[in-house]
C-alpha cells in the first residue's frame, strides 16, 4: 500500500470543535417548522395513512424541506453531524411522533429496513434481561451469553464505537434515562488521522480486511461471516464500516480467519482514539438527530431507568440511503447491496421478500 495520508477537512472534527460551533449543527426547530410539522401530520391523517406509508409527498413540508435539504448536504459534505431541537414530543401520541419522524426523515432519505422482519423503525430502548433471546445471541465457552450488537443496544448496558449498516441514522428522543446513557460522537476521520500520525502501521492494517460475523442481523444467523476494511477511501472520499462485537462475534466460529494480535492492537488504539477525540451530550426528548455512518461513529454509556418516575430512555432509530451519498468501495457491495452513490443501498434484506427497502 503506497504511504498514508491524514485526509483532514470538516468531517475530521474534534469533540472541542463541536462544543464550540454548536450554531453549525444543532438547529432548533422554528415555529414556522413546527406548524410545517403539525399540518403535515394533519394531512397525512387526513389520508388515512399509517407512519410507515408516508412519504415526501405525502409529508409535505415548505421552509424546513429546504433546512432538511441543507441538512443532507452537511451529512455528506460536512461534518456528517445534524441535530434539531425542540420537537414537543409530549404533545403526541406515540403514532403521531411515528409519524413526524418518518415523515421528516423522507424529506433527507430513503427509509431502508433494519432487520430480517422488515423493521422500518427502531424502538431503542431496555428489553430486559433476556433480550438476546429475542435480538440474538452466541454462547461463549464458559456457557455465558454474548450478545448481539442489535440486543445490546436494547439494554441498558454500553454500547462501544460503531456504525450501522446504512448511509445515515437517525434517531428522535421520546424518553429520558433516570441516570446515565450519554450519546458520545466520535469522527471516523478524525480518529483515521490520528492513527496514522501515531501508529501508520496499525492504521495500515485497518485497510485490510477484518472480518465480522452477522450475528443477529441476516435470517442466515451468526454462522455467515464476511471481510471487510474498517478504513478505505474512494474517489477521494472516506467511508468506514466498523462494529467490534460482530469481529468478536467472528472469532468464536473455526472458519474465520483469526486476528493476529497487532489487528486487535489496532482496534484498541482506535477505540482509545475515539474516547480521546469525542463528544458527549445528553440527548433530550424532542432532540432528532441524523449521523453519516461513513465518517461518525457512535457510542453510549450505561443507564437507569425509572419507570415509575417516567423517565424511561426511549429512541426511535431509522436508517436511511440517501440520494446524495458517496461512492463506496467495491468490498462494500457484499454488505451494502449497491456501492453507487445515490443509490438504494445498505438496511438488510427481509427473509420473506429479499429486498432492503419497502417498493424497492
Amino acid at each position: 500500500m503506497e504511504q498514508l495520508k491524514a485526509l483532514g477537512g470538516r468531517a475530521a472534527w474534534t469533540g472541542a470543535d463541536l462544543r464550540r460551533d454548536q450554531e453549525g449543527w444543532r438547529l432548533p426547530f422554528s415555529q414556522q417548522a413546527l406548524a410545517e410539522i403539525d399540518a403535515a401530520l394533519r394531512h397525512a391523517q387526513s389520508l388515512g395513512l399509517t407512519w410507515e406509508q408516508v412519504t415526501a409527498e405525502t409529508f409535505p413540508l415548505d421552509v424546513l424541506a429546504r433546512e432538511i435539504a441543507h441538512a443532507a448536504d452537511e451529512l455528506e459534505n460536512g461534518r456528517g453531524v445534524v441535530q434539531f431541537k425542540g420537537l414537543p414530543v409530549r404533545h403526541y401520541d406515540a403514532d403521531a411522533l411515528k409519524t413526524i419522524f418518518f415523515g421528516v426523515s423522507s424529506h433527507l432519505g430513503r427509509p431502508v429496513y433494519q432487520s430480517a422482519k422488515g423493521e422500518l423503525l427502531g424502538e431503542i430502548r431496555d428489553e430486559g434481561a433476556n433480550v438476546g433471546q429475542i435480538r440474538g445471541q452466541m454462547q461463549n465457552a464458559d456457557g455465558t451469553s454474548f450478545l448481539s450488537s442489535r440486543a445490546r443496544a436494547q439494554s441498558a448496558a454500553p454500547l462501544r464505537w460503531h456504525t450501522d449498516r446504512t448511509d445515515v441514522v437517525g434517531l428522535l428522543a421520546v424518553g429520558q434515562a433516570a441516570k446515565g446513557g450519554d450519546s458520545r460522537l466520535s469522527s471516523a476521520v478524525a480518529i483515521h488521522d490520528a492513527m496514522i500520525a501515531r501508529r501508520p502501521d496499525l492504521a495500515a492494517l485497518l485497510y485490510g480486511d477484518i472480518h465480522r460475523s452477522r450475528l443477529g442481523e441476516e435470517a442466515d444467523g451468526a454462522d455467515s461471516i464476511y471481510g471487510l476494511p474498517v478504513f478505505t477511501v474512494t474517489d477521494g472520499c472516506f467511508a468506514s464500516h466498523y462494529s467490534r462485537t460482530y469481529v468478536e462475534a467472528a472469532q468464536k466460529l473455526e472458519t474465520t480467519p483469526p486476528m493476529s494480535p497487532t489487528q486487535w492492537e489496532a482496534l484498541d488504539l482506535l477505540a482509545e482514539l475515539g474516547d480521546e477525540l469525542c463528544f458527549e451530550m445528553e440527548l433530550e426528548p424532542g432532540d432528532m438527530q441524523f449521523l453519516n455512518n461513513h465518517i461518525v461513529y457512535h457510542a453510549r454509556g450505561d443507564f437507569q431507568d425509572d419507570p415509575a418516575m417516567g423517565r424511561v430512555r426511549n429512541l426511535y432509530r431509522i436508517w436511511l440511503a440517501m440520494p446524495n451519498s458517496r461512492r463506496l468501495a467495491p468490498c462494500f457491495q457484499e454488505l451494502f447491496g449497491s456501492i453507487e452513490p445515490g443509490g438504494l443501498r445498505g438496511g438488510i434484506h427481509h427473509h420473506l421478500t429479499g429486498v432492503n427497502a419497502p417498493m424497492s
